[in-house]
Parts: structure tokens; sequence; C-alpha cells
């Protein structure tokens, strides 16, 4: 399935992309490290304000991301590789951060400009990180997922990997984009 073929069946079926295969485990880590980059982006207006923010978040994540999780996943599936990722970074980003800064700007979150660059820039990692572990079979929910236990075991060796395959991939000469004929990704 193609980047584009997979995008538009998570528009015209989206109860059963990103309802039924809601990213539990998605929505567990975002809300988790994204709460705590609102409470440090906002700690400076007292720890009242810190924590507003962060609830705040934990909120919109915990209700979010496991949608966010989903496409990532029906992404990682896409052929090829390269403009599957692109793809991820350009649509998950634009519905995140447009409706996190429309909820935190009507909460008043004092620090807002700060607390989305940050969350934006955790995105723009997170995001690629997520598609790279989904793609080797991490993070993912539903059938023939594997326990969350398996997932945290594997992620030393997954970072590690995530963090070598940008140089690899360029040293490879990978920067030209691939087109995924004859079996290149």
């Amino acid at each position: 399935m193609t980047p584009g073929a997979a995008l538009r069946r998570l528009f015209l079926h989206p109860i059963d992309t990103l309802v039924r295969r809601w990213n539990w485990k998605a929505a567990f880590f975002s809300s988790l490290v994204r709460g705590l980059i609102f409470l440090f982006a906002n700690l400076r207006s007292g720890w009242e304000a810190a924590a507003g923010a962060m609830l705040t978040e934990w909120v919109y994540r915990a209700a979010t991301s496991g949608f966010y999780g989903a496409m990532t996943e029906a992404l990682s599936e896409a052929e090829p590789e390269a403009q599957a990722a692109l793809a991820a970074m350009i649509v998950l980003p634009v519905s995140s951060h447009s409706l996190e800064f429309l909820i935190h700007w009507l909460r008043g979150t004092p620090h807002l400009r700060t607390s989305i660059i940050s969350s934006m820039c955790f995105t723009a990692v997170s995001t690629l990180f997520n598609f790279y572990a989904m793609r080797r079979g991490a993070i993912r929910a539903g059938a023939g997922a594997q326990s969350i236990a398996q997932d945290l075991r594997a992620m030393p060796r997954l970072i590690a990997n995530f963090l070598a395959a940008g140089p690899l991939w360029m040293w490879r000469g990978g920067w030209q984009m691939r087109t995924g004929r004859n079996g290149e990704a």
C-alpha cells in the first residue's frame, strides 16, 4: 500500500482505521512525556499554572494520541518507507498541534509558545521513532501486537538502531528519495 492509499483509507474509513485500531500504547507514552514537557515549560509561572498545563495536556493526549498512534501505525505499513515517513511527519503534526494550540490557548496556558514549540520538537522525533519502531513490531496495538513489557525490553536496541539509522541512510546515499521500484525502500 502506498502512503497516499494509507491516507485515503484513514480518511474514508475512520472507524476501522482510527477507532478500532486506537493505539493505547501511544496514548500512554505520549500523555506521560508531553505532560512533563508542559509542566517544565510553565514552571516559571508557578506550580499551579504548570500543573494545570500538565493536566490539560495529559487529558488532551490521553484522548487523542491513540488516534495519532493508529495513524502512525497505518502509515508504517505503507511503502516506500521514506515517503510514508514523510507523510507521517506532515499529517500528524498539523492535526495534533493545531488542536493542541487551540485547547491550551482557550485554557490560558501561560507559556504557550514555549510549550507548543517544545511539543512540536518532540513530535518531530517521536513520530519518526514511533514509525521506525512500529515497522519493527513494537508500540503496535491490537491483534498480534507484542506486550508492553516486550516493547520496553526492545527499547534500548530500537533507540540505538534508530539513532544509527539516519547517519547510515545518508552514508548509503538515502537522501535521494527512493522511488520504491525494484524493491528499494
